[in-house]
């Protein structure tokens, strides 16, 4: 997520369109950079994953354009695409059709006593002459106008915030608030500039140098978690067979 406040709303707004995140065990660089412009751009790892305009990525301010409230959809207005062929008639045989016949394979068994078991009757199946109820196909619509839509007229509430960038007026903490399933992330390497250069320089005495080893070091040890439970599988399968056996003795 990417979230910011905004007093004017009093709100916590959300980027409309989500930002991926790393989901592996390893660590990952986050950037988030704001422009005077109004634009932000998001990092990960130094690489650009998102960017835009704050305007149309969150809902910092009003509409520009409402739909125009003293105009409404016309009451003779016509939006079905297609209607039922008023020249399409049902055949006269339709309805004489069954949906289910008696099989015609099946037969009364040999043991099959009437004063007993009453009088047989082959049993029903599916009738492959059979088409359903019946309808009139459809026909493209003489009177079809397309799609209704509302006019929109500019919005008399809107106005433009030439600062929308200036989300950290006066800021002197950083925190986190945060929804896990599952613990263990740690946070460090924290930096606030207005020095895109800096942050790069930053990372690359912190973040870049620590990547490498950190992916070996994970690497080696999921190498070594593999072949430990490589090497347990075969004590694993012979206790399996023991007990197999001692089952086949009782």
């Amino acid at each position: 997520h990417v979230i910011f406040n905004y007093p004017p709303k009093n709100e916590n707004l959300l980027i409309k369109d989500q930002v991926r995140t790393e989901s592996d065990n390893l660590s990952h660089l986050y950037t988030l950079v704001v422009k005077p412009d109004n634009t932000f751009e998001v990092l990960i790892d130094l690489e650009s994953v998102k960017s835009g305009s704050l305007e149309e990525n969150w809902d910092f301010l009003m509409a520009k354009e409402i739909k125009d409230p003293s105009v409404s959809k016309p009451a003779d207005w016509v939006d079905k695409k297609k209607i039922a062929d008023p020249e399409d008639k049902k055949p006269d045989n339709w309805d004489d059709v069954p949906k289910e016949i008696a099989d015609p394979d099946a037969s009364k068994p040999d043991d099959w006593d009437d004063e007993e078991d009453g009088e047989w009757e082959a049993p029903m199946i599916p009738n492959p002459e059979y088409k359903g109820a019946w309808k009139p196909k459809m026909i493209p619509n003489p009177e079809y106008k397309g799609e209704w839509v509302h006019p929109m007229i500019p919005n008399p509430d809107y106005a433009e915030d030439p600062e929308l960038h200036v989300r950290c007026k006066d800021c002197t903490h950083i925190g986190f608030e945060l929804w896990q399933v599952k613990s263990g992330t740690i946070f460090d390497d924290i930096l606030v500039t207005d020095s895109l250069e800096e942050a790069k320089a930053y990372a690359a005495e912190t973040y870049s140098k620590k990547k490498g080893p950190e992916k070996e070091a994970h690497d080696a040890a999921e190498k070594a978690k593999a072949e430990a439970a490589k090497a347990a599988m075969p004590e694993e399968d012979e206790e399996a067979d023991m007990d197999e056996e001692d089952h086949d003795e009782l």
